[in-house]
């Protein structure tokens, strides 16, 4: 048994909403966010204590929105962290369980939008790889229509959350994490690729290729550097985080420039892993 003392600080719902509304968030807004719990210290609640201190400043008439993708539901012909040999490639494929907006798990995105995307009255987007979960009177409006063949578009909660003048809290992630810029990406010259997943249809499970935008987070650290050297950025610390806080129009109609002018695009990405 550990003798090692938590890393703190010591963070409590009303803490964390305290500090949120020091930051700026607004009653009534919609939000989407992306966490690390880690980043925090030490939570009394664990994520759960994250999720309603964000409730609590948002309001009644506010919505909150985070990431619940699950790359994992991919073709394991493109998985490299880690990848599968080569001889299991058509049993995975046949074998892979068909996304479920309703109990298929997160992967990669951490805790906190694995506790929204159980929260009660939660709606969750119907892309098996990439959906948004949301609590909130918006919430059905922002993940309703998901469309497969657009992970991260025009067609996706990416661009209903523009829509409705959305801001965009990275609490304590970085700008890797930020979706928000590839939505920017469909708006620029693009291949196209083959996306793969298992799904359910009126005829059973099935797995399914789908053509979509190449899309890759490739220098989204130096596209959000100097996007806050330029445009509006709120900074503050939440717990131990250093969080930031934007418009998400604002990013979006920011790296659609930069990227174009900053970023070759590449023949092609492998499928989410």
């Amino acid at each position: 048994m550990s003798t090692t003392p938590p890393a703190g600080p010591l963070c409590t719902r009303d803490s964390l909403a305290s500090e949120l509304r020091d930051l700026g968030l607004r009653p009534g807004e919609t939000l989407l966010v992306h966490s690390s719990l880690s980043s925090l210290g030490w939570v009394c609640g664990g994520p759960g204590a994250v999720v309603m201190a964000l409730l609590d400043v948002l309001g009644d008439h506010g919505t909150l929105v985070v990431p619940t993708h699950s790359g994992d539901n991919s073709d394991p012909a493109g998985w490299c962290d880690p990848p599968v040999p080569e001889a299991w490639w058509a049993e995975i494929r046949v074998s892979m369980p068909p996304y479920d907006p309703r109990t298929t798990p997160t992967h990669g995105v951490g805790a906190i939008p694995e506790t929204v995307r159980n929260w009660p009255g939660a709606a969750r987007s119907a892309h098996p790889q990439t959906s948004f979960a949301a609590v909130g009177p918006r919430a059905s409006a922002i993940v309703d229509s998901h469309a497969l063949d657009c992970r991260l578009g025009e067609r996706s909660p990416l661009a209903r959350l523009e829509e409705v003048g959305a801001r965009i809290l990275l609490l304590g992630a970085g700008y890797a994490s930020c979706t928000a810029f590839h939505l920017a990406e469909y708006r620029i010259p693009a291949p196209q690729v083959d996306i793969s997943f298992a799904i359910m249809t009126p005829q059973g499970r099935c797995w399914s290729t789908v053509r979509d935008t190449s899309i890759t987070d490739d220098r989204f650290d130096d596209l959000g550097a100097a996007f806050e050297k330029e445009r509006p950025v709120v900074r503050g610390t939440v717990g131990a985080a250093e969080a930031r806080l934007f418009s998400l129009a604002d990013a979006v109609a920011y790296a659609q420039v930069w990227l174009a002018e900053h970023r070759p695009r590449p023949s092609s990405v492998p499928s989410p892993s």
